[in-house]
């Protein structure tokens, strides 16, 4: 009887042990998840916040083509603008923007505020960030507004591509 009672101890031991073991993978597993996705976080956060400020850079310098390389040029694309209301595809955006905005001023300044947020998901990710603008038209008046930024964006190939942004003023307080 004893040989048979350290036989079912020894086997229940090795159940126990078998069970640590796996449960001690899972944890692992987990860990190194949790770790890994932090990780892309700060990643994401970080390219993010570069391309959002190159982004305000280009539109900085007053004209429509140093932005070009941030937008994704589908004719079926919509960019919301403080005014008008939506540009339909690449090409009507930058001819709208630079009509309405740009050919009247002599200086533009387009800054991101710190408050970026970033959601990724795959192959997709959309930032929010307050945003303030600058802009001293030609015949002297100077402007301020602080704006609201939404950027829809999509990789392409190596490149984050915006697929649709949003830009707008909150209403004026009474």
């Amino acid at each position: 009887m004893t040989v048979s009672m350290g036989r079912a101890v020894d086997k229940n031991a090795e159940q126990w042990r078998w069970l640590l073991y796996v449960a001690l993978a899972i944890v692992g597993a987990l860990l190194t998840f949790v770790g890994a996705r932090a990780q892309q976080r700060a990643t994401d956060d970080a390219l993010f916040r570069k391309l959002i400020d190159s982004f305000c850079a280009a539109w900085s310098t007053g004209t429509a083509e140093a932005p070009a390389k941030f937008y994704a040029k589908d004719s079926g694309l919509v960019f919301y603008d403080v005014a008008p209301f939506a540009y339909h595809g690449w090409k009507e955006y930058h001819d709208g923007v630079q009509k309405e905005f740009l050919d009247n001023a002599s200086e533009i300044r387009l800054t991101a505020g710190k408050e970026l947020k970033v959601t990724r998901r795959g192959m997709i990710a959309w930032t929010t960030v307050p945003m303030h603008l600058l802009e001293k038209s030609k015949n002297g008046k100077t402007t301020e507004m602080d704006l609201r930024y939404t950027g829809i964006w999509e990789k392409r190939g190596a490149n984050w591509v915006l697929v649709h942004d949003h830009l707008s003023a909150p209403a004026a307080e009474n």
